[in-house]
């Protein structure tokens, strides 16, 4: 040690106790906690009582010190198999965890006071070390900031000098969240391969879910993204249980007969929002990818049966599509994913430990559908991706967080159509992503993909950031990006810009350089931040309006509700052809242009945004339309496939608009007579959707409805006579629209349809009861998935929900036996959607109250069960009345999307006053921007019935006279 580092006897000897309690303090809690606090309701060791002062001028940390390293020891005291004598509820576990966290960073401007971030958590101790020179430096007090800054302040004795490594070690205790939040527990019911004596016994985990902002709930950190930072992580947990971790397993020590420790290899420099730990008695099934082996950890019943088998197979598959693309290698010494019972989110990138709902990572042969397959490789393909979008490079603030979720959406296309190409996820998921931003961002109340920093402060902003326009739209300007510069251009700026910047953190503008630096290289001639600025700084996006009698093209800013001249405008790439002449490109830069290239001189039509590539809608003089919709009448295929569902798209919104006749929109589903093809029925029956939302409850449904059934029966007959109910298709999108026929023509009351479904499920029951007859003299359970297995996986749910619909008590309280019973998740999300399918209000309401009982309904799926019941005509106001009762309760799951599907049908006066009194009444936390747009909407919606029906009504009524 050298002479400057020489302290006196007395601060080395403290120095030297405080090393060994740091070390082996977390022991010593471990034995003793459990006896010192078995009967007391525990409280922090305060040594100052906390104080709230006035928050600093600005919610961020001050950027004076920079975190290099975190050792972090953290003890959850939770039993994973409860002992015996002890019920096994929650209720019998401590739900509480200990640790000790050294943070060791480096002093960037001088400061007398330290700030990190801490939420409920009970901090106590305080012990700052230079590294250099080991002098102790005073912690004055710790000052817990009430507010939505969270900071933790330590006012110090000695100020911290520029250019200086310090440490500083905290203890903490917190509480095991039984929410889903940050550090929480999970249970399941234990099954086979179990022995028989001990099955269906109730097993417990640990998981941590902390993206945005709730690693400060884990443990005191500058948890801000660009704080980044090394990991050294150990858990102490119960003997015989699995613990995993960002890094690969270093080694395990037993502590005593009941606890044991596990430290990990440190991680790569990363955000705090992406630390992970779970503990669990999981199994994994394990694949080799180079020189990593990938483990798919899930219920060990779950491992034994094969359903990791999917997904762990395609992950490597994946893998190497990234690294070839990116031509960086993965990052991290291993890759764990784990199925966990519950999430919050469908899923989470967490470096080096990827956490999935259930249902997307587990695929069940013979019980799961091959669509199923379909979100599985998806949803895996997103979570990979952000091993580069996301944790590699990580954006500087939230407010840019799209530069995360964009990336990871449009590359998860790429790559999913790359490994399963047979699916075409890339066209569908292209158009789904498309669809969904254009409706959000077709309201005022929406937001820029980039809002300005200070617009994104508090906890609730952030996570409101996590919506349909940062994924979908931003994948969508991401791919028109791509388009407009040619995608080989497009990726050689990507690999650059992730080479450059692997762990640190970026802004869009350092995207634009190297972009830009690729589109110079190849002598191109997109000037890339001109473009792109115009697409992310400001909100929604353009109506293309060409005139192919003058030749005049101009655009403005598309809103459903709003007449008024807009400024705002964009940089429009246009792709177009007519059906005399090849593709060609337009860039449109200004309000209104006039050219001779877009007279149609020989009659021809004009189509443009080829393939939708671009992030904007399109309308046309009344003359090219005709053209368009008869060319589609005629014959469709010589209108390329997205487009033929794009122009039913932009037709019925151009509607909504009421910047074309409604009947111009009617007009463009009369070609789906003879239309078998995915995608434009898809397209149809989506924006159908908004009319029978709007009309189910008046007399326009009944003439809608019958010509409805009317057009979905020659594509329902189409596949009733190619595969019947008992196949299926082996194309995927034939698969698709075979099940859009059966779900359309059934829910649209055709006989044939209906009959058939109540019959094939009366057989299930039917094969069922007599097999509960025969087993139950056993003293055995039957499992729902014994034999289901006569209704094709692929068709369950809509088999499932028309049979439902169509019958009364004793097909849904069958339905309900079966949920409950089986253990497949697959299986479990059928049964959940066909009981909110039924017409009974009596039997729906007793299936909202069963949400209030996480023991029947899981609190993951809460939100998505009460959004199906609002989706059925007789549970809309059921599903209303009841958020309203419960909202502190269902909206800790989905509170912006019960908002945004409940408030769908919405399109009366006194429905738009009651959400105006909802507004004001109810805490929304991050649902206040949802109740806004559903405001709105709403307003929107009341507008559109009142200037429409009657016109709806005889168009309607003319067809169905023909």
């Amino acid at each position: 040690m050298p002479k400057e580092a020489f302290t006196t006897k007395a601060v080395a000897i403290a120095f030297v106790v405080l090393t060994v309690s740091a070390i082996a303090g977390i022991i010593t809690m471990t034995i003793l906690f459990e006896v010192q606090t078995s009967n007391l309701n525990m409280t922090a060791r305060p040594t100052w009582p906390p104080t709230t002062p006035a928050p600093p001028p600005v919610m961020r940390l001050p950027r004076n010190l920079i975190p290099d390293r975190y050792e972090i020891s953290i003890t959850p005291f939770l039993y994973i198999q409860v002992p015996e004598g002890i019920n096994g509820s929650t209720n019998d576990q401590n739900l509480s965890f200990t640790g000790i966290s050294t943070v060791y960073f480096h002093c960037v401007k001088r400061t007398n006071t330290v700030y990190l971030q801490s939420k409920n958590l009970k901090v106590y101790g305080g012990l700052l070390m230079n590294t250099k020179t080991r002098e102790i430096i005073e912690v004055l007090k710790i000052i817990h900031h009430n507010d939505n800054t969270d900071f933790l302040e330590m006012p110090l004795g000695k100020a911290l000098e520029d250019g200086e490594n310090y440490s500083l070690a905290l203890s903490f205790i917190g509480e095991i969240s039984e929410n889903l939040e940050a550090l929480f527990v999970s249970t399941y019911q234990e099954g086979d391969p179990a022995p028989e004596e001990y099955r269906d016994r109730q097993r417990f985990l640990a998981a941590t879910n902390l993206e945005p902002t709730s690693a400060r709930r884990v443990f005191p950190c500058f948890d801000e993204p660009d704080m980044k930072a090394v990991f050294h992580v150990s858990i102490v947990h119960r003997k015989g249980a699995t613990v995993l971790g960002n890094g690969a397993k270093k080694g395990s020590q037993t502590i005593n007969d009941k606890w044991e420790v596990t430290e990990f290899f440190p991680t790569k420099k990363m955000s705090t929002y992406l630390f992970a730990f779970t503990v669990s008695d999981f199994t994994s099934f394990n694949t080799e990818y180079k020189n990593m082996e990938i483990k798919t950890y899930a219920r060990p019943e779950a491992t034994a049966a094969g359903h990791t088998q999917y997904a762990a197979n395609v992950t490597g598959r994946l893998l190497e599509f990234y690294e070839k693309l990116f031509e960086i290698s993965y990052q991290q010494n291993t890759l764990d994913q784990i199925a966990l019972p519950d999430l919050e989110v469908a899923a989470m990138e967490n470096w080096g430990l990827i956490t999935y709902q259930e249902g997307n990572l587990l695929f069940e042969e013979n019980v799961s559908s091959l669509l199923h397959k379909e979100q599985i490789v998806t949803i895996i393909a997103h979570e990979l991706a952000h091993q580069w979008f996301g944790n590699l490079v990580t954006m500087n603030w939230w407010n840019n967080i799209w530069l995360n979720e964009a990336f990871a959406t449009y590359m998860s296309f790429l790559a999913a159509d790359e490994v399963e190409p047979t699916f075409k996820i890339k066209e569908l998921s292209v158009l789904f992503n498309l669809h969904s931003a254009f409706e959000q961002d077709s309201l005022v109340s929406s937001h820029p993909l980039s809002p300005p920093a200070k617009d994104v402060q508090t906890t609730h902003e952030i996570v409101q950031m996590f919506d349909v326009i940062t994924y979908c739209k931003g994948a969508a300007v991401v791919r028109m990006l791509a388009d407009m510069v040619g995608e080989t251009t497009f990726h050689k700026g990507i690999k650059r810009y992730l080479s450059d910047f692997m762990f640190q953190n970026t802004e869009p503008s350092d995207l634009w350089k190297y972009v830009q630096k690729a589109v110079d290289d190849d002598n191109g001639y997109t000037k890339v931040a001109k473009v792109m600025d115009s697409w992310t700084k400001q909100i929604g996006y353009p109506v293309v309006t060409i005139n192919t009698i003058i030749g005049e093209i101009t655009q403005r800013h598309f809103l459903f509700n709003d007449s008024s001249e807009s400024r705002l405008l964009w940089q429009v790439p246009i792709r177009y052809k007519t059906n005399i002449s090849e593709p060609e490109y337009y860039l449109l830069e200004r309000k209104s242009v006039q050219t001779n290239d877009f007279v149609s001189k020989k009659g021809e039509w004009f189509l443009a945004n080829i393939n939708c590539t671009g992030y904007y809608r399109v309308n046309y003089d009344l003359r090219n339309w005709g053209r368009l919709l008869n060319q589609m009448e005629t014959d469709q295929s010589r209108i390329p496939l997205m487009n033929r569902g794009q122009l039913i798209d932009d037709a019925f919104n151009l509607a909504r608009a009421k910047l074309v006749d409604v009947t111009l929109a009617l007009n463009s589903t009369r070609f789906l007579q003879n239309e078998t093809e995915y995608i434009p029925w898809e397209s149809a029956v989506r924006n159908l959707e908004y009319f029978v939302l709007m009309f189910d409850r008046s007399e326009v449904f009944g003439p809608m409805q019958a010509y409805l059934q009317r057009q979905v029966e020659n594509l329902y007959n189409y596949y009733k006579n190619k595969t019947g109910f008992t196949e299926i298709p082996k194309d995927p999108t034939s698969q698709r629209s075979q099940i859009t026929a059966i779900w359309y023509a059934c829910s649209n009351g055709l006989p044939d349809c209906v009959e058939t479904a109540s019959r094939m499920y009366a057989a299930w029951m039917f094969n069922i009861t007599n097999l509960q007859h025969n087993k139950f003299d056993n003293n055995t359970k039957p499992e729902a998935n014994s034999t289901s297995t006569s209704i094709n996986p692929n068709l369950r749910s809509v088999i499932y929900c028309q049979a439902v619909a169509a019958g009364g008590k004793k097909e849904w309280e069958f339905a309900w036996e079966m949920y409950q019973t089986t253990s497949d998740t697959s299986e479990k999300d059928h049964l959940r959607k066909a009981l909110s399918c039924t017409r009974k209000t009596w039997l729906l309401n007793r299936y909202l109250e069963y949400t209030l009982d996480p023991e029947k309904i899981r609190l993951m799926d809460v939100a998505s069960s009460i959004t199906d019941v609002a989706r059925n005509v007789a549970g809309q106001a059921l599903a209303w009345n009841f958020i309203r009762a419960h909202w502190d309760y269902v909206s800790q799951d989905g509170g912006s999307l019960l908002i945004n599907e409940v408030t769908r049908r919405f399109s009366k006066q006194f429905e738009l006053e009651q959400l105006e009194r909802f507004r004001t009444d109810y805490d929304l936390g991050p649902a206040a921007r949802a109740v806004e747009q559903a405001i709105e909407q709403t307003r929107v919606n009341i507008e559109w019935v009142k200037e429409h029906k009657d016109t709806v009504l005889n168009w309607f009524e003319k067809e169905m006279s023909k």
